[in-house]
């Protein structure tokens, strides 16, 4: 494992990253006998809401702000943060009304959780899932809430997608409009979208690098005999774009190698590069689109306007969603807390008597009973 100011470093921020409170560390010293650490401050069903997790968030957008606002001073920093703070409570509500709704649903992640924490383990270059955990909780970030913070976010992300994207239809008329409204986010410079067929010569004596060649030749003259560029990426290709088809992405001018660039460039719709020798190995490249400078045809940038168009729609049709979902719970916010997206409930309830002054560790003796949902 690597040493430990680094695998601080890494913790705080995949804390940050998971929204994990950075606060989540053992007490060492205990507290005073009949001191409150942590009021509960709203209901939302069956869950609440703490004094310690508004304080969280309130920390996490002043942290927020400052990243996206590095040039901003106090002032300007304060006056951001006093106008979002308005929504802290309304967004810790939403996110426990989706929680809650997508256990509704049967929605399962765990293969997800699991595969998001293999993640952060290979980023962070840990051999085990033992050392992440090691990791996290010598950093103070306890293993269990890491899990559920996760968790509640893959939760929300798959019902959002699940009920709510999926009713939003953008049609071609919508995209031909803002395609035309908004031209001048559009012209850009020359561009090539690339795909390479890679052979590997590290190590090969002279004599089997030109057995590579000859090998690489047969592989482009298929392609101009018509069979798929892509296809044969997949089998030959010893690159790591391999499994994707070859495929390199999008590049403007300048930014690949000088041979390569005025290799490419050179070239049109499907058409292929000579064999290229790149010191470790042979390639070829083919540019599968070629687009010149200026404003972009639409065929290229529609799936940047179906996306800009789906970001302008999903908000709206969300807070419609949570509004829907408030109107059949219960929700009960403690004076001095506001919920700026309070609706009139129309839900039925059973009310359990609270146990006044109750702390996080008795959460069950402070609940309300969800009925009809």
């Amino acid at each position: 494992m690597r040493g430990m100011k680094h695998t601080l470093i890494v913790l705080i921020a995949l804390a940050f990253s998971c929204g994990v409170p950075l606060a989540l560390r053992a007490q060492d010293v205990p507290p005073p006998k009949g001191l409150v650490l942590d009021r509960i401050i709203a209901h939302v069903n069956d869950a609440i809401i703490t004094s310690n997790q508004y304080e969280q968030a309130e920390k996490s957008l002043r942290e927020e702000i400052k990243h996206d606002c590095p040039s901003c001073n106090a002032a300007e920093l304060e006056t951001r943060f006093q106008k979002q703070s308005k929504n802290i409570l309304r967004n810790l509500i939403d996110q426990d009304l989706l929680v809650q709704r997508a256990k509704d649903e049967g929605i399962n992640v765990d293969a997800q959780v699991i595969l998001q924490l293999n993640q952060m383990r290979e980023k962070y270059g840990l051999r085990t899932m033992g050392d992440l955990r090691r990791a996290a909780e010598a950093s103070g970030i306890n293993w269990s809430d890491l899990k559920d913070s996760i968790k509640r976010q893959l939760l929300v992300q798959k019902l959002i997608e699940q009920d709510v994207g999926g009713t939003i239809q953008i049609d071609h008329q919508e995209v031909e409009k803002y395609y035309q409204t908004h031209k001048s986010e559009f012209d850009l410079p020359e561009e090539v979208y690339l795909r390479e067929i890679f052979l590997s010569t590290k190590g090969k004596t002279p004599a089997q690098i030109a057995q590579i060649r000859k090998k690489l030749e047969g592989i482009r003259q298929k392609v101009l005999n018509g069979d798929s560029f892509g296809q044969l990426a997949k089998l030959y290709s010893q690159g790591p774009t391999a499994q994707e088809n070859g495929e390199l992405g999008m590049f403007t001018r300048g930014k690949l190698a000088p041979a390569i660039d005025n290799a490419v460039f050179k070239l049109q719709h499907n058409e292929m590069t000579p064999i290229m020798d790149l010191g470790n190995g042979l390639a070829i490249f083919q540019v599968q689109k070629h687009y010149q400078a200026g404003i972009q045809p639409m065929d290229k940038v529609e799936p940047q306007i179906e996306q800009a168009i789906y970001q302008k729609k999903i908000g709206p049709a969300l807070r419609q969603y949570l509004a829907e979902l408030r109107k059949r719970s219960y929700i009960l916010v403690k004076p001095g807390y506001v919920d700026s997206a309070a609706v009139t409930s129309e839900a039925p309830f059973i009310k359990e008597e609270p146990d006044s002054g109750s702390q996080s560790g008795h959460k069950g003796k402070d609940k309300k009973k969800r009925k009809g949902l």
